[in-house]
């Protein structure tokens, strides 16, 4: 096989370490958007909505913009470390998250959304404080969305090209992930070690997309086929 599994596990690495920063970040602001009743949050919606409408080398140039030397965070950066957060593994942790977000939070809020106030107001009223409530009932009632946002996440970041290769460049070892090496092997008209290369990506999508509908069919509280 003419994988390069160099590649391959630093975006394993990179989707893993994006969907736990995700999870910890989209816990609470998808709670904010469930419950908030402030009047203009849909402008936050939106601006959390933006990286699926936005065009990835939109978002990768701002991105790269934030991180360079001539930002207040590159220099800060810089100042510490000797180097820009462009073109590292970090600054590829960054973008992603960006990138990543709406699939994070928005299967999470709708979860936490479907839970049943009243039994939020029951809880309260029996004296359960409000963190209480949330990880006694808000979050075991929404493991569904909490299962798809992580699964998601992962997955888009396994995915991405155009914000990791605006942000990363193409450093092999560093920022060389696989979408990018199948675009390398097909500019070089390397037509078969580009297709073993997304066909294993293609495999690993489709399983853990088919174990997102499973869950959210609740395939096995139904019991197993017969």
């Amino acid at each position: 096989m003419s994988i390069d599994w160099q590649a391959f596990w630093l975006t394993l690495e990179l989707a893993a370490v994006v969907s736990a920063i995700l999870f910890a970040l989209g816990l609470p602001i998808a709670y904010w958007i469930a419950f908030s009743r402030w009047r203009w949050k849909f402008l936050v919606e939106a601006a959390l909505a933006l990286p699926i409408v936005l065009p990835p080398t939109v978002l990768g140039f701002y991105v790269l913009l934030a991180l360079g030397s001539r930002s207040p965070l590159g220099r800060w950066w810089q100042s510490l470390t000797g180097h820009t957060l462009a073109f590292t593994f970090a600054g590829l942790v960054i973008g992603s998250i960006l990138y990543s977000l709406p699939f994070a939070v928005q299967p999470l809020a709708a979860s936490f959304s479907s839970v049943d106030r009243k039994l939020m107001a029951a809880s309260a009223t029996l004296g359960a404080s409000p963190f209480r409530t949330f990880s006694r009932m808000v979050l075991p009632l929404s493991v569904p969305g909490l299962i798809t946002g992580v699964a998601l996440s992962f997955a888009h970041t396994m995915g991405e090209f155009g914000v990791v290769l605006m942000v990363g460049g193409n450093i092999p070892g560093v920022t060389r992930t696989v979408s990018i090496d199948i675009y390398d092997k097909v500019q070089t008209s390397n037509y078969s070690a580009a297709n073993e290369t997304a066909l294993l990506l293609l495999v690993l999508a489709f399983a853990i997309l088919s174990f997102v509908y499973a869950v959210n069919r609740k395939v096995w509280i139904i019991g197993p086929a017969r």
